[in-house]
């Protein structure tokens, strides 16, 4: 091929951008002028962007010499002239160094996770020689077991994990291991789909092609050692952690030839040397491996007990040998003789693999003691399959006592799920991506095959496939509840409800979507029920025919709740209530709002209706005590937002209520007691309330005929305020000076006590008299002494 000089590229360029110039319509700008000049030519030649003639210049402008290629035709070239030109594609490129070290460094958030990755990869490659061997059965002629070694030396710090699987030629090294996230896994369960063999092997783990790079996140040095049956010659495969290279070479040392399979020998950085000891190994495997379709074999340190001659004191035996008739027994002491063997470290066959009917109960509780490190026994388990559009096995546990304590109602950092990836465990540190927080209580392993997981398989990514998941297990988790509810043991659910019924009445708060699945295990105290608690359904069944809504009084207390004035129509009529005692039951009642089409209504609030309202009868109280109501607002102000006749009462003279919208008295209790709780709008909810006045006690109509009578008696209007007081107190709200309440009763109880018993009126005549006495004694003490004495 010719090759042009760069002269002459330069000069073909600029007298092509040159008459593409001339050709250009629409300005630019006016001043902008381009220069065009031979290397060699002192007098150049400008262009102007508004004209397509030259035009001279003279000496006195220096021109703009580019020494690179020129500007002018990449930067003011034509649209159309840009749209003609052909386009160029490119490959990403990535500097190899920096990916490793993004993956080792920044990968994976927890170092002990490498064992996991590293097994995973030898148990894919004895699947894949299993799967291969049912067709070509050559692979397997030399009857190596199926398992996977590790072998660890604590001293030197050094891992070697072997197993017996597929292997690898020197090619498929390059492939896999010299080319960062592929997977030979991923490749044959391509081949698979794409073969009439599709979804006959759905035990291999690999994704990514990224788990074998796990290995530099606690090894310095990584030697792959691998025999395919399909070669004769056996590869090393070596690479270091913060090198861009690796090495391959043929084993060459007889000693290292392995019948078939792969091993790594990690040799591990000064600070990760603890991974090399056996039983910081054992614990791994049993904690991400352990129930990995393979047997997995560890070098365990072992003992047996063996008895061993003593060689004997001569002192004593010169004295045994005095009596020459008794016979002669060898002394033997017992001795722990140690030796390294292999140890079987995991279960091969997990029990949620296995079909519920084969398990048995004892089995089930065994499995929930050993994973969990629990001592007693759950309430209830469920072990099921789901399958369709996603597909999983899940064991699930309710426990028979919180491990947090009964007042912690959610803890944010739970580890009780265990999830399952084609069993491998990926990890337990969930925050509501598999069940909601309110039942962080339930605990349970969860195997699937097809989770959308991140790269380090530590993440559980959000999408439709979680969402439908944490759906199935939601249901699963109260369909065991509710089996609990209807169990013949009626304790099992006393406990259960002991130990959760925060966490019930919270999901009632937070999970809108399962009201109906909720509701029916709440369980409350009640007016006619006050030492077991009732279901919302048990209430519905003992209401009564004509009786519309579901009532219930929120209090701190069932004693309290017991006595309050609230009740005391209700009682009278034989209406049952609920009494919501704990903190979060009126906040829990206020969002369910209903249950089987029966509206939850708070006794405490304005506009009750008991149904049996007689509007000619609450005509003619109003006409007859509308003045009243008047009389009273006025003297109260804007303490209470109306004065109303009360159909609630019949006992007490009057209550303080809420408005239909406004805190009732627990809530209001509840907002003050908050450390961090906004009280801004406590004086807002303060004069929503309505006083209510019995029009059938004694007191109400005495205050009537003194509205009517002496309306401004100071008597009468302090009995009010005593009055609105009292209300503050029965009704269950916290009087803004209690001091001051103490005094208008001790005033008021002297005032009904002075003329009953003289003592009482001769105390408050001798108050009187002390009041007047005090000055005739100052005036005696100017008495002289000798007038004294002279009166003696």
């Amino acid at each position: 091929m010719h090759r042009l000089s760069k002269r002459s590229v330069t000069a073909i360029l600029r007298s092509t951008t040159a008459a593409r110039y001339r050709e250009i319509a629409a300005p630019i700008s006016s001043s902008h002028f381009f220069y065009d000049s031979a290397d060699g030519d002192s007098k150049g030649r400008w262009y102007s962007s508004l004209t397509s003639g030259r035009c001279n210049v003279n000496g006195s402008i220096k021109p703009f010499k580019s020494t690179n290629t020129p500007f002018l035709g990449c930067r003011y070239e034509s649209t159309a002239a840009a749209s003609d030109s052909p386009s160029e594609k490119f490959e990403y490129q990535a500097e190899v160094s920096r990916l490793m070290d993004l993956i080792v460094n920044s990968l994976y958030s927890n170092k002990e996770v490498f064992l996991r990755e590293l097994i995973s990869n030898a148990s894919d490659a004895l699947d894949k020689l299993r799967f291969l061997g049912v067709t070509q059965p050559e692979l397997l002629k030399d009857g190596v077991d199926l398992d996977i070694r590790i072998q660890t030396d604590k001293d030197n710090g050094v891992i070697t994990i072997t197993d017996s699987g597929i292997g690898m030629t020197r090619q498929e090294l390059v492939d896999c291991l010299g080319t960062i996230a592929q997977s030979g896994t991923a490749k044959f369960l391509k081949a698979l789909k794409d073969s009439k063999d599709a979804g006959a092997d759905s035990n291999l783990i690999g994704q990514f092609g990224v788990g074998f790079y796990s290995a530099f996140l606690v090894s310095e040095q990584v030697e792959v050692s691998t025999k395919s049956p399909k070669s004769d010659k056996q590869y090393v495969w070596v690479g270091e952690a913060n090198s861009s290279t690796y090495t391959i070479r043929e084993e060459t040392d007889p000693a290292k030839l392995l019948p078939r399979g792969t091993r790594l020998t990690l040799y591990l950085k000064r600070d990760d040397k603890g991974f090399a000891h056996p039983e910081r190994i054992e614990k791994l495997v049993k904690n991400y491996s352990q129930f990995v379709s393979f047997p997995i074999y560890t070098w365990q340190e072992k003992g047996y007990t063996k008895e061993v001659e003593v060689d004997e004191d001569p002192a004593e035996a010169k004295k045994e040998g005095e009596d020459e008739t008794a016979e002669k027994k060898k002394k033997t002491k017992k001795i722990v003789e140690k030796y390294w063997d292999w140890e079987l470290t995991n279960e091969t066959q997990p029990i949620w693999l296995r079909s519920p009917k084969e398990v048995s109960k004892e089995e089930y509780n065994e499995f929930y003691k050993k994973t969990f490190n629990e001592y007693l026994e759950p309430l209830a388990s469920s072990h099921f399959t789901t399958e369709g559009e996603v597909e999983f096995r899940s064991i699930l546990y309710v426990p028979s006592v919180s491990s947090m304590g009964k007042d912690d109602i959610v803890n944010p950092k739970t580890k009780n799920i265990r999830l399952y990836v084609k069993r491998v465990f990926i990890s337990d540190d969930f925050d509501g991506e598999l069940f909601p927080r309110y039942l962080s209580f339930i605990k349970g392993v969860v195997d699937s095959n097809d989770l959308p997981l991140n790269v380090s398989r530590e993440i559980l990514q959000e999408s439709r496939v979680v969402r439908i998941m944490r759906k199935r297990l939601v249901r699963k988790a109260f369909e065991m509840i509710q089996g609990i509810s209807l169990s013949e043991n009626k304790d099992d659910y006393d406990k259960f409800w002991e130990n959760y019924g925060k966490h019930l009445k919270l999901g009632c708060i937070e999970d809108r979507e399962n009201h109906k699945r909720l509701a029916p295990l709440l369980r409350f105290f009640s007016s006619q029920s006050d030492e077991f608690t009732i279901s919302l359904d048990e209430y519905v069944e003992n209401m009564k025919p004509d009786q519309k809504d579901i009532y219930y009084i929120a209090s701190d207390s069932v004693t309290s709740a017991k006595n309050t004035p609230f009740l005391e129509k209700l009682l009278e009529k034989d209406l049952e209530v609920l009494f919501l005692v704990d903190p979060i039951d009126e906040v829990a009642i206020q969002n369910l709002k209903s249950y089987k089409e029966k509206n939850f209504v708070d006794i405490s609030k304005e506009d009750l209706d008991l149904g049996d309202k007689n509007e000619d009868k609450e005509k003619e109280i109003k006409q007859e005590f509308g003045q009243t109501c008047d009389w009273i607002k006025k003297r109260l102000g804007d303490k209470v937002a109306s004065v109303q006749i009360s159909n609630r009462l019949s006992s007490s003279p009057c209550v303080l209520v809420s408005g239909k919208f406004g805190w009732s008295a627990n809530m209001e209790r509840l907002m003050k007691a908050q450390t961090v709780g906004d009280t801004s709008n406590l004086d807002f909810m303060r004069s929503r309330r309505v006083f209510e006045i019995n029009p059938e006690h004694p007191i109400i109509r005495t205050l009537n005929e003194a509205c009517r009578s002496t309306p401004d008696d100071e008597e009468a209007l302090r009995a009010i305020d005593l009055l609105y007081d009292a209300a503050l107190v029965s009704s269950g709200f916290t009087p803004d000076n209690p001091a001051q309440l103490g005094g208008k009763i001790y005033e008021m109880m002297n005032m009904a006590l002075a003329g009953k018993w003289g003592t009482v009126g001769g105390y408050q005549q001798q108050q009187v008299n002390q009041q007047s006495y005090i000055p005739e004694t100052v005036e005696a003490e100017v008495v002289e002494p000798a007038e004294a004495g002279g009166q003696k």
